[in-house]
């Protein structure tokens, strides 16, 4: 897959000459949703024998339209996430877009003759409610109009769950209630997030129970509080793994929220390494406990919890 990063005004002549099946959105997370967009982008490919190209941006766009500070924009994937989504998707060009006040200011017609005409796109696709614009002057019922021949328009209509639209808003209300299931259901894939292991206060290993503390970047949307059954991967390899994000209350109010993963039979120094998370299933909210006695049987219950979760997972397989 070849990656074009475009700063409004671009320069015409990166641009690959050949012509193009064009697919928009923002994509955050990759859902089941955009899937079937992007689905559809490649089956026009193929049937037309062209190219697969998608366009996305580098941040969301209410970091500019609402001033939201960057630094607390929460994604559901990162951009190297959704550039590993896209590749594995079959999208052949993807162009990531510097999502500039002076882009965002852009006319509808100037935005469909620079970024849609101007990459070559002969077919353009994206969901039913993608705008380039005030959604009042620039959605996709006028896009053919904007158009004026030059390209086919189509319109994916929406993907429903339990007769509910398949959204990125919905995947966050999962997430903040601890909903894994409904967040696979809705993702189409266990959710997942990379951080870099740092040193913690080690309380973990004195109680039995080593744990890898992750520094996790201020933008990854975190599940709610409370213990998963997770799995990390260290190098390239998955290991099962106990997932924790609390405060440790057991030990004093007021402490540093944290992201600990306890390894299942696992005995390597991993400190500074990056690693990823997968999140597959909520056991139980934090509890500040009565001493470190009544956490060590409360972890050593968890860790039966995960056991069990996993050789779960292998019958079904």
């Amino acid at each position: 897959m070849e990656i074009i990063e475009m700063r409004h005004p671009y320069d015409h002549a990166t641009i690959p000459e050949e012509e193009i099946v064009l697919v928009l959105g923002f994509f955050d997370g990759v859902h089941l949703g955009h899937q079937k967009v992007i689905e559809t982008g490649r089956k026009i490919a193929e049937e037309k024998g062209l190219k697969l190209a998608l366009m996305t941006f580098n941040q969301h766009p209410s970091i500019v339209f609402q001033k939201v500070d960057p630094e607390k924009m929460q994604y559901l994937t990162s951009l190297a996430q959704k550039e590993a989504h896209m590749e594995q998707l079959g999208v052949d060009i993807l162009y990531i877009i510097e999502f500039t006040s002076a882009f965002a200011n852009l006319a509808p017609q100037v935005f469909v003759d620079e970024y849609m005409i101007g990459l070559h796109a002969k077919v353009v696709v994206a969901g039913f409610d993608y705008t380039y614009g005030k959604k009042e002057i620039a959605n996709m019922a006028l896009l053919p109009t904007y158009a004026e021949g030059r390209f086919e328009v189509v319109t994916v209509a929406q993907e429903s769950f339990d007769e509910e639209k398949v959204s990125s808003t919905r995947i966050r209300s999962a997430l903040q209630n601890g909903d894994m299931a409904q967040v696979y259901r809705l993702l189409g894939y266990i959710y997942e997030f990379e951080g870099t292991v740092v040193h913690g206060d080690a309380r973990g290993r004195e109680l039995g129970f080593p744990t890898a503390n992750i520094k996790v970047k201020s933008t990854v949307r975190l599940p709610k509080e409370g213990v998963y059954v997770t799995e990390i991967k260290v190098g390239d390899k998955w290991y099962p793994s106990m997932g924790s994000i609390g405060h440790n209350d057991t030990f004093g109010q007021g402490r540093q929220l944290t992201v600990e993963i306890y390894i299942l039979d696992f005995h390597q120094d991993i400190y500074g390494e990056t690693v990823a998370i997968r999140w597959h299933h909520f056991l139980r909210d934090q509890v500040a406990f009565n001493g470190a006695q009544a956490l060590i049987e409360q972890l050593k219950q968890d860790e039966r919890d995960t056991e069990a979760y996993f050789d779960g997972l292998s019958e079904e397989n």
